[in-house]
């Protein structure tokens, strides 16, 4: 059980590549803090959980939102008494052409994936410097590396998530916490089931692997960098992508 006695925080943990993260996470030995401001979807995995016989319990955060990240910190801490690994994986999309993308979904993108990522790492960092060892990993995507049409607040949370990533690898890799990121391709979640089908062929088509991913290759490359497999990976951008960047 590579993440054995583990504590695990995973950020968007209610739904898709979360909920995925949050399972595999619990049968690799973790005790995992499922945040999500979905109540729903946060209350269903962790009924997942305990079915399993894992050790989780469900917090409603609001990334975007510095108090709140706070107060799931906080109680992460007086739960478990400490956080070994944090996965920043919640994000969501607000797509438009730039000249009709409004000023609030622009902003709103930013708060949640750029933002968001920011304030979970800002509240864990200290208790990881403490105790001289720590995952973080974050979550890009193949838009952040190549830009995406419609896409351009998306892409710039995405792009910035690599350079907080590096910045923080620097920054605290001496302290003993390795900070990396993923960067999903096209991936079998909500996001990608409001895509016409048109234009999910087209992707495909770009695909080498000739598929779009699903949620468990994104959970097990999760799983890699959050355990002592990667010790000495810092400062990376893992892409999970069927091939698309090659």
């Amino acid at each position: 059980m590579r993440l054995r006695d583990k504590v695990a925080i995973v950020t968007g943990g209610g739904n898709g590549i979360g909920r995925e993260t949050v399972l595999t996470f619990v049968k690799e030995g973790a005790k995992v803090v499922i945040a999500d401001f979905d109540e729903v979807a946060g209350e269903k995995v962790l009924n997942e959980v305990r079915s399993l016989g894992g050790d989780a319990i469900f917090l409603k955060v609001n990334v975007a939102d510095q108090e709140s990240v706070t107060k799931l910190v906080d109680k992460t801490l007086e739960t478990y008494s400490t956080v070994n690994i944090l996965v920043n994986n919640a994000g969501i999309t607000a797509d438009a052409m730039t000249h009709k993308m409004t000023p609030e979904a622009w902003q709103r993108v930013i708060d949640v994936n750029l933002t968001g990522v920011f304030y979970c790492t800002q509240a864990v960092i200290g208790k990881m410097v403490e105790q001289g060892h720590g995952k973080i990993v974050n979550t890009s995507s193949v838009s952040g590396v190549y830009g995406n049409v419609g896409q351009a607040n998306y892409a710039a949370t995405k792009a910035g998530v690599v350079g907080m990533t590096k910045t923080w690898a620097k920054e605290y890799g001496g302290k003993g916490i390795n900070v990396n990121a993923v960067a999903p391709g096209f991936i079998e979640t909500g996001m990608v089931e409001k895509v016409p089908g048109k234009v999910i062929e087209k992707m495909i088509a770009t695909i080498p692997l000739k598929r779009l991913g699903n949620p468990a290759d994104i959970a097990n490359a999760y799983l890699y960098l959050a355990s002592d497999e990667s010790n000495y990976v810092n400062g990376t951008v893992l892409h999970v992508d069927g091939g698309i960047m090659m």
